[in-house]
């Protein structure tokens, strides 16, 4: 039941029409707002024809913060902390997603962040960063406890918490299997899937057998794509876009959520490494902020993104 839902919540925006079909400027304004609601967010660009359609009904803005977060001031602008994070909501964010933890070992800004969160109208979120050399059931556990602390740390105004696991390239997929396992024997969540442009994990992927895929695509899938011209070992081509990304892994229908911004780090400072390229043109910068950000898209409307958070979060109420 839960995989048909959440399937719903990104694909339908699919059913409207091909990606890439073009809108007639000679339909009436409700023809062209139901066009704006139900095209693919693949699609979906400003008049321009060169910047995604931000919280226009297509993609909803999501940023992932850790204790390296906030990164250093770079230029003039509104700025944020752990304890203050109005500014991101004020660009348009809708969700936070914060680290729990690494490897065993906690984040010690995590709480402060998903405070503020919600004192801003963020949806909260916290990933775990599954690390090989700890046992995935530890790290399940620790991640775990610390969401079941904080659901009841506080009277929340956002109705869940999104659970979100952070899957080293290195791992073995039984792995991320048994993280995933044990999270959901816990909570009743399955948490979302993130993974990077891995060769590793793509050639396990692919070879998988059909049980292991089916168990591992019950999980939504959170990407990562920073540049079109990025890869990853000799085996695959850099994928280009998100599309290409899916398909190389070859377990996942489509993406759920798009890591297109992080940063790169050079003599000790932070650099904006964003997705600029094709119908995809994001800033170095979010809005009016004035420092890098570790930048997401999800995939669908706002209603489409409660509803999701929901379906793989801890209930908060």
């Amino acid at each position: 039941m839960k995989v048909r839902d959440y399937r719903l919540s990104f694909i339908g925006s699919e059913m409207c029409h091909a990606e890439g079909a073009p809108m007639k400027s000679i339909l009436p304004l409700f023809a062209l707002l139901l066009l704006t609601q139900c095209s693919t967010p693949e699609s979906q660009t400003s008049g321009s024809g060169s910047v995604p359609m931000v919280a226009r009904g297509g993609f909803q803005e999501i940023i992932n913060v850790s204790a390296y977060d906030p990164k250093e001031r770079q230029r003039k602008g509104r700025s944020y902390s752990q304890h203050d994070v109005s500014a991101l909501r004020a660009n348009g964010a809708k969700g936070l997603i914060a680290r729990a933890g690494k490897g065993g070992k906690l984040d010690d800004k995590c709480v402060a962040f998903l405070n503020s969160a919600d004192k801003a109208g963020l949806l909260p979120g916290i990933y775990y960063r599954v690390q090989k050399h700890v046992s995935p059931e530890r790290q399940a556990d620790q991640f775990v406890r610390r969401a079941q602390a904080l659901a009841r740390m506080r009277s929340w105004s956002a109705p869940s918490l999104l659970l979100c696991g952070d899957y080293d390239g290195d791992l073995p997929l039984s792995s991320i299997l048994r993280f995933m396992d044990r999270v959901e024997q816990r909570t009743g969540v399955i948490p979302v899937s993130y993974l990077e442009n891995s060769q590793q994990l793509k050639l396990q992927t692919r070879a998988a057998d059909r049980r292991t895929k089916s168990r591992l695509a019950r999980a939504p899938y959170w990407l990562a794509l920073y540049s079109h011209t990025s890869g990853d070992g000799p085996v695959f081509p850099a994928p280009g876009t998100p599309r290409n990304l899916v398909k190389q892994y070859d377990l996942w229908p489509t993406w759920t959520m798009w890591q297109y911004g992080g940063v790169s780090w050079e003599n000790g400072r932070s650099r904006p490494k964003v997705y600029n390229h094709g119908r995809y043109r994001f800033s170095p910068y979010f809005g009016s902020m004035d420092r890098p950000l570790e930048r997401n898209i999800f995939r669908g409307s706002q209603a489409q993104l409660v509803n999701f958070w929901g379906r793989h979060g801890l209930p908060l109420r």
